[in-house]
Parts: C-alpha cells; structure tokens; sequence
C-alpha cells in the first residue's frame, strides 16, 4: 500500500469539518479494505479520541492492511512489529549501541517510534514485552536502561490478535486490556463483497494500492483538538456511568468494567458525534460504540466460560435494562 504526497488537510474547526475529514479518511481506507465502513469507523473514532485499538478477528479479514491504510491516509509514520514467542522489550523499544569510532552508547530506537504502530499478533509473545507496550500505550514513552524517551505525537497503536489457534500464546491481561479503548472485528465480507475484493486486485494488476494521503501528523492533532470540543450533556455522562455500573452487577459478569470504561464511552462517543458532524453528543452515539469500548473490559465468571455468555452479550442486556436519558434533541 502506498500513498501519493499531497498538501496536509486544513485543521478542522468545528463538527461539520471534522465530519468532512472523516469522510475523506473513510473514502481512502475504504479503497484498501472493501465493505467494513462501520468497523472502519470505529476504528476511526478510536483515533481521534486519541486512544488504542484492538483488532481482533479471524485470519485474512484485513486488519494489517486496515492499519497500514489508516496510517496512510493519516499521514503517520508507519512501523510494523511482528509479536512472536522470542520478541525481546528491546526489539519493541530499541537499545543502547556502542559506537567505537565516539567511544560512546547511541540509542537505536526500536519500531514504537512511529505516529502509528501495528502491533501484529501481540497474544503471541510473553508478558514481558507485552509491558514494554503497555508503558508505551498508557504513558507515552519507553523507558530504556533507566533513560525515559518520549514517543512521536500523536502516537497510536492498533494491534491484531487471532480468536483461533491459541496454542503457544499468551493472553493480554485485563491491565493492558483495558488500556485498549476498542475492540473491534471486522467478521467475514458478504459474497458481493468478497467478489468486489477479487475483481479489484485484477483490475489493478498489482497487490499495492495507491492511497492519497488526507492529513499529516499535525493535520490530525487538530483534528483531535475538535473533537475535544464536542459537547457531552451531563445526563449522557451520567447515562454512561450507570451503564459501566451495570455491568458490575451483571449475574453473568465476575468483575465489570472499570472506571476507564465509562471514560471510554464518552471519549469514544464524543468522537463518533464528529465523525456524524454533531458538535454535541446523543445517547445514540453512546449506544454504537458501548459494544467495541466496554466488552473486552468484562470478564464473565468462569463457569459460564462453555455457554453463549459473553462480554459483548452483557453489554447489549446492560444497554436494554439501562433507561435511556431523553436529551434536549429529543425533548
């Protein structure tokens, strides 16, 4: 996938132009991954409220190539880093190197250092290096033998995990679970889809797509500096807060999500109203992204592991026992 070097995106100023932009984002994405423009979305938001987000789905479903796609259109440095059993912290963060000719120790950074880093397969290395990203996640930095570097802004982290084949892997634990604003799946293409994915690599005769570049880095800091702006009525943020309640209480659930969980359905919420060209947020905008924010943050009891209970199933029960707030739209 490569991208043409066009002027950087104006920085957005209200709802109306972040709505616009995203647009164009959605439009380029859309060229690489045919048929997923929700999941797309979503994924989308996760990035202009500033957050991380997790692709987890079946092998083949596109989600390298959503990632590279994003950090195209985005105009972000791009970095890839394959997560396997012997993947050292040092590989992610880099390493001090001696330099004989200077008789002194230079940093080499490591693949972190980019404006958006795919984090392929991160279930499949140990939970050492998989720290090493937490810090990188949650603080911004990486920490080097006792030397604090501060990473590229904005800087964000998509990651892929497979739900098959978990032989040989490692789970992410529920810290660093819940440093993951989304959780997002694309699921299979219908047939029309799977067909326009074939007829368009024949037309192109070659597997890259050329995508033109929306923005640059600080295009979209602007970006995310509007979302900033959109306005959450006190009772959606109350609504938010008793959802995540919710889910604690939960006959299904052994532990709830966190506070982070409410945090994140506003945050999250507030950005899809931009992407929707709202400079205020809806219930609505609460309910699309309550799935992708709050299910990967609930841990069901384990002896309800062989039934259909799952995070996702409490969070659409929470959703229809949870009274939704009439707003001054719908007054």
């Amino acid at each position: 996938m490569t991208h043409a070097d066009t002027p950087a995106h104006e920085p957005a100023a209200n709802a109306a132009e972040v709505a616009r932009f995203a647009e164009q984002v959605l439009d380029e994405v859309g060229r690489a991954v045919v048929g997923k423009r929700d999941a797309l979305s979503l994924v989308l938001a996760g990035i202009l409220a500033k957050g991380h987000v997790l692709l987890e789905d079946f092998p083949g479903l596109g989600k390298t190539l959503a990632a590279r796609s994003f950090a195209g259109a985005l105009g972000l440095d791009f970095s890839r880093a394959q997560f396997t059993p012997d993947l050292l912290p040092a590989d992610l963060t880099g390493s001090y190197v001696y330099d004989q000719r200077r008789a002194e120790f230079d940093f080499r950074p490591g693949p972190v250092f980019a404006g958006l880093l795919l984090a392929d397969e991160i279930n499949r290395t140990p939970p050492k290096t998989q720290a090493a990203l937490l810090e990188a996640m949650q603080e911004g930095q990486v920490t080097v033998e006792g030397q604090t570097h501060r990473l590229p802004s904005p800087f964000h982290v998509l990651a892929t995990a497979n739900p098959v084949e978990y032989e040989g892997t490692y789970p992410l634990p529920e810290a660093q679970l819940d440093r993951f604003l989304l959780r997002v799946g694309f699921g299979y293409p219908t047939a029309g889809e799977e067909y326009d994915v074939l007829r368009r690599r024949l037309d192109r005769r070659r597997e890259e797509v050329d995508l033109t570049r929306v923005t640059d880095a600080a295009g979209l800091a602007a970006v995310q500096a509007a979302v900033e702006r959109v306005v959450v009525d006190e009772s959606v943020a109350r609504y938010c807060v008793e959802l995540v309640a919710a889910t604690r209480s939960h006959a299904d659930v052994l532990t709830g999500a966190s506070p982070r969980g409410s945090l994140g359905l506003v945050l999250t919420a507030r950005a899809w109203a931009a992407i929707r060209g709202r400079d205020y947020v809806v219930p609505e905008d609460v309910k699309v992204v309550a799935r992708a924010v709050l299910a990967h943050r609930i841990t069901v009891k384990p002896e309800l592991w062989m039934t259909q209970a799952s995070g996702a199933r409490v969070v659409d029960a929470v959703l229809s026992s949870v009274e939704t707030p009439r707003t001054l739209e719908h007054r």
